[in-house]
Parts: structure tokens; C-alpha cells; sequence
């Protein structure tokens, strides 16, 4: 059995923002030798998530205004009691998966034939990253 780590770090411009990390995902799985196995993409931050879905910009701002509707930017969260004002970027993470498995197949990372790999921001401005583990032989 073969693993491989490597990170993806982000200092994004915006406070939400969505990041296409395919291409990283497959060149970190080519890079691991695995012929066969899963591998693990996840937000190393409790702020922040990983998905798979289509790369279309609809489809992306669709899941921005859903994420916003079910968790607003602003309210009175409890959690800015401590100090803080990302109350709404926790829950979009809990909605929005902070990882995701995906299989390796051939040495390759094997997709259906629009899916892409996400790195969902959702209190950005600062300095996070994305482990990718790859596990298989």
C-alpha cells in the first residue's frame, strides 16, 4: 500500500469564492504512483469545504445564493458572541462537505464527465489550506 500527502494553500481575494483544484487533484494522484485507490481531498479549515459538481458558472452561483439563503451573511450568530463574525461561514462549510473521496482508476482520477473538484472559501482573506492524501497501490 502506497500513500501520498501533499497541500494546496489559498489566500483568496474575497470572502466566498469558489476554486476550481481539479487539475491539482490529478496532477497530486499522478505524482503518488497509485494505479489503484481512493484519494482524499479536504478543507483543512472549519470555514471552508471541498465538492465535486460542474465547473458551469450557474450552477456555481446557484449553490452561492442557495449557501446564502440557508446561512446569511450577518445575523446575530451565536458564535460572534466570542469575538468573531463568521458564524454564517461555519454553517455554509457544514452544508457545503468539507471533503470528499474520490477514486483513483488506471493511475488516474476517475470522474464522471462533468465533474470537477472544489475548493469552496467562505471567510477568506487570509491564508488556508487543502490536504489531498492518496491511498491505494
Amino acid at each position: 500500500m502506497k500513500s501520498y500527502t501533499e497541500y494546496l494553500w489559498f489566500n483568496t481575494k474575497r470572502r466566498r469564492e469558489y476554486i476550481n483544484i481539479t487539475r491539482e487533484v490529478e496532477k497530486a494522484v499522478a505524482a503518488s504512483g497509485v494505479k489503484e485507490g481512493f484519494v482524499l481531498v479536504s478543507a483543512m479549515h472549519i470555514t471552508a469545504g471541498v465538492y465535486v459538481n460542474d465547473a458551469e458558472e450557474g450552477i456555481i452561483q446557484d449553490l452561492d445564493d442557495m449557501l446564502e439563503r440557508l446561512a446569511p451573511y450577518g445575523p446575530d450568530y451565536r458564535h460572534h458572541r466570542t469575538g468573531e463574525d463568521n458564524g454564517d461561514a461555519h454553517l455554509k462549510s457544514i452544508l457545503g462537505h468539507h471533503q470528499v473521496v474520490l477514486p483513483i482508476t488506471n493511475g488516474a482520477l476517475d470522474l464522471g464527465p462533468w465533474q470537477q473538484v472544489y475548493y469552496a472559501e467562505f471567510d477568506g482573506q487570509r491564508r488556508k489550506r487543502v490536504v489531498i492524501k492518496v491511498i491505494g497501490e
